[in-house]
């Protein structure tokens, strides 16, 4: 159920204050250490980030799409290792069970994600399957009354903090979607174990690594809704969602970035007068603040449809595939507008141009977006 008007205007002012005072002023100490302060992390789960799309009955908000987009927006203003800590228990960590787990499943772990207790993580991808999900060889073996995991996930948010895995293996070994499945996996789990955190070229602080099953045995209680073969068809409901947010967080990061351009053209004096006065330089801004619009527009647009229950696989495809390529122009006219100062760590600007650059892989690579709009376009059309 939405909130009405005040109340998310007060929560909505309240993520803003928070970014602006706690989190903005923490980025530099984030991107040198790769870790979150915990007192930060405390500040997150008493503002209730992870709970953001768990219904209240768990300990959640329950926010609609579009309410969702809105927050996401928000904490697009500030590093992104922020807004990932607490995204995977928004999203992808936490929605396989809301949409599909059963009810034992939803009681036991979902008031956990939704305080932040625990972290979510969510193993899809591969060393041999990405964009190909199909061909993932993590295999799950039923023995008795347990299934026992082995594979090799990697790239894996969050899993060097998460207490939950949502693991995607096969239970059959035909291609097709009905032999995958979900595994519910706790952290600590024996035959569970985590590779060394990725060096990555951005978002320090957002933890990605291999996990690794090895005979790893898990009660039959730890399939996704008690039923073999919804893992594929549910991973692909969460990461509709999941676009939808990640677009969102482009958009915030294009307006961060807009910002710190047009603060840094309004100061930077050449040929005796602000850089801002040269039309040049107006333009790159003008082509971002449009761009930021449009993919804006298309965020509530989409998220909007999808609270009145519309099919939105279309609309998510596209909203990720604009967000993501927007912002990664948005950083780079923001670089440039800096000119050599945008080149070094003391300005945003230099950190975000690689922190963006991830946008257009995780969660579906700008390629397979390409591929599913046309898709769902040529459905639309008869075809």
């Amino acid at each position: 159920m939405a909130l009405d008007h005040e109340t998310l205007n007060l929560l909505l002012e309240a993520v803003r204050r928070f970014v602006d005072e706690r989190l903005i002023p923490a980025e530099h100490e984030v991107a040198e250490t790769g870790e979150i302060p915990p007192a930060i992390v405390e500040e997150m789960r008493e503002l209730g980030l992870f709970g953001l799309s768990i219904a209240p009955e768990y300990g959640g908000l329950g926010l609609t799409m579009e309410e969702e987009v809105q927050v996401a927006m928000a904490l697009g203003h500030t590093s992104p290792a922020f807004r990932s800590l607490a995204g995977t228990n928004i999203g992808i960590g936490s929605q396989a069970i809301v949409m599909a787990g059963t009810d034992e499943q939803r009681k036991r772990y979902l008031p956990k994600l939704a305080s932040g207790e625990i972290i979510g993580s969510f193993a899809l991808t591969e060393p041999e399957a990405g964009s190909d999900a199909m061909s993932l060889r993590t295999f799950a073996r039923r023995d008795g009354d347990h299934y026992i995991l082995n594979g090799t996930k990697r790239f894996i948010t969050n899993a060097p903090v998460a207490g939950l895995f949502s693991v995607m293996a096969r239970t059959s070994q035909e291609r097709k979607a009905d032999a995958i499945s979900c595994f519910l996996v706790e952290a600590g789990t024996p035959g569970l174990t985590l590779g060394k955190p990725d060096k990555k070229m951005g978002q320090a602080g957002a933890l990605t690594c291999d996990v690794i099953f090895d005979n790893c045995r898990v009660p039959a209680s730890a399939l996704l809704g008690g039923q073999e073969g919804i893992g594929f068809r549910t991973a692909m409901r969460v990461l509709d969602k999941g676009r939808l947010h990640i677009s969102a967080l482009c958009v915030g990061t294009a307006q961060r970035l807009i910002a710190d351009a047009v603060r840094y053209a309004a100061e930077r004096k050449q040929f005796g007068k602000p850089i801002a006065e040269f039309q040049l330089i107006q333009a790159m801004i003008a082509d971002s603040q449009t761009e930021a619009y449009a993919a804006r527009c298309m965020v509530m647009d989409a998220a909007r449809k999808r609270d009145r229950g519309e099919n939105t696989t279309l609309e998510a495809a596209s909203c990720k595939l604009y967000a993501a390529e927007m912002v990664g122009r948005v950083a780079d006219r923001a670089v440039q507008i800096h000119g050599g100062a945008g080149y070094v760590s003391e300005y945003a600007v230099e950190r975000f141009y690689r922190d963006v650059r991830l946008f257009r892989i995780y969660e579906g690579t700008t390629q397979i977006q390409q591929l599913v709009v046309a898709r769902e376009t040529m459905k639309a059309h008869g075809y």
